[in-house]
């Protein structure tokens, strides 16, 4: 369920097939964006997931993503569990020039209200998929794990080369005994132990942009 005119008219615009439109009494559908039901006072209300729904909402049809071929740059999250941090990570992902982002096993439902929401309409745009940790590396990637208290400093890492970038879960990060190709961490100053994943994730990605753009 996609909810607001904006993320409706994404969803549209990017090709997604959308099964139809429910409208509040007195407001607009999107143009050319699926058949429009209007509903009664206080429906809306009682189906959004938000507590102060926009007047507008879709049903969506989901649709399988694929990573692309010869990727060079893709993000991974390993069992998360917030929709919030899985949608601000896709939209992140797809601002850094991402060419997929993965969710392992275990992670939130990617079609979760809040998720898309999150996403701010990244979903429609960049590929999202579920795949083992084998199958990205499979894809010729250098999978690199993130830590808070292990690994080379991301700065001084070389993201030039093609590369998966893993978070972990929010409780648990990427576990220990984690089969990948290398470690890397945020050094940061303060008492804090880690950085939200989300802006962990955000940090690094935003790293790989900035190597490939002087590389």
């Amino acid at each position: 369920m996609v909810e607001g005119a904006s993320l409706i008219a994404q969803a549209a615009a990017a090709g997604w097939q959308i099964e139809g439109q429910y409208v509040a009494p007195g407001a607009d559908a999107v143009p050319g964006a699926g058949d429009v039901f209007e509903l009664a006072p206080n429906v809306i209300e009682r189906v959004a997931s938000t507590e102060a729904p926009q007047p507008v909402l879709a049903v969506v049809c989901q649709r399988a993503s694929e990573l692309p071929a010869r990727p060079t740059f893709v993000l991974v999250a390993d069992r998360l569990a917030d929709p919030g941090n899985a949608g601000t990570i896709i939209r992140s992902g797809e601002a850094a020039g991402a060419d997929a982002v993965v969710f392992t096993a275990g992670s939130v439902d990617v079609y979760n209200p809040k998720v898309v929401r999150a996403s701010a309409g990244s979903l429609f745009r960049v590929p999202v998929l579920s795949l083992e940790l084998a199958a990205v590396q499979s894809a010729g990637l250098a999978l690199l794990a993130t830590s808070s208290h292990r690994g080379d400093a991301y700065t001084d890492t070389d993201l030039r080369r093609p590369v998966a970038v893993m978070v972990g879960n929010e409780a648990h990060g990427v576990a220990d005994d984690a089969v990948v190709d290398g470690w890397i961490t945020i050094p940061h100053a303060g008492a804090a132990e880690s950085l939200n994943v989300a802006m962990a994730a955000t940090v690094i990605a935003f790293e790989v942009a900035r190597q490939r753009r002087q590389g």
